[in-house]
């Protein structure tokens, strides 16, 4: 399955999670250890049931990958040297050497796009967040990332001040554009986002704070709160 729709009446706010799964289809051999496809190199540990359950609480719509970054990464643009990986985190993907790479393309990308492309072009909600997860430490050359949470953005920095403000005042160690900067790396809200100048999210939560059910619940109480926050501090 490439995407995941979650239908909901709130069509205010869209949710997005590009790397909700660890799925890979069975006439796919990434050449990898099983083990693998439970790190943070094939999978955004705790994205997927944070985005469900703040779909939930919000009855909003979202949209979740429904396929490993290892196969394809949905959040690349199309011409990006790691969409299809050769490696990541130090791991070889042999499997991903000698492929037709327009294939996978057409196979997983464009599906997914075009579907959240279509619903925005529908309903275009006032603003979009894009849920992710981050590794407290990468295995290779990796720096402690003390961060509980980022918020990630490029051009558009109007829903990233208000959150950015709301998270520390709620005592959370915030990252403004890390652990990675979304002014190098934004692809999926540059397209559906800033293209159409919808406000704009990208949300990392450090994955360890994550990992389990108490942790997710958790985490949907305090992303109910910054979406309010968002809908009555946005124009």
């Amino acid at each position: 399955m490439t995407t995941e729709f979650l239908d909901g009446a709130a069509r205010d706010v869209l949710l997005l999670c590009d790397h909700a799964s660890n799925q890979v289809p069975g006439d796919i051999d990434l050449g990898v250890e099983a083990r693998l496809l439970d790190l943070h190199i094939a999978i955004d540990i705790g994205a997927g049931p944070l985005t469900r359950a703040l779909a939930a609480a919000l009855d909003a719509p979202a949209f979740l990958g429904g396929v490993s970054r290892l196969v394809l990464d949905l959040h690349r643009e199309p011409d990006h040297p790691n969409l299809v990986p050769e490696s990541s985190d130090g791991h070889a993907i042999a499997g991903n050497i000698q492929i037709d790479r327009e294939e996978r393309f057409q196979r997983f990308h464009v599906p997914y796009h075009d579907a959240i492309e279509g619903w925005i072009a529908a309903h275009r909600p006032r603003m979009i967040l894009s849920i992710h997860s981050f590794t407290p430490k990468l295995e290779q050359g990796g720096v402690d990332r003390p961060w509980h949470v980022g918020i990630l953005y490029n051009q558009d920095e109007r829903a990233a001040r208000i959150a950015i403000r709301w998270l520390e005042a709620q005592g959370l160690p915030t990252g403004d554009n890390e652990p990675y900067s979304g002014k190098l790396l934004n692809a999926t809200l540059n397209r559906h986002a800033e293209a159409h100048g919808i406000p704009s999210i990208a949300i990392e939560v450090r994955n360890d704070l994550i990992r389990d059910e108490a942790g997710v619940a958790q985490w949907t109480e305090i992303l109910i709160g910054l979406t309010a926050e968002l809908r009555a501090k946005l124009p």
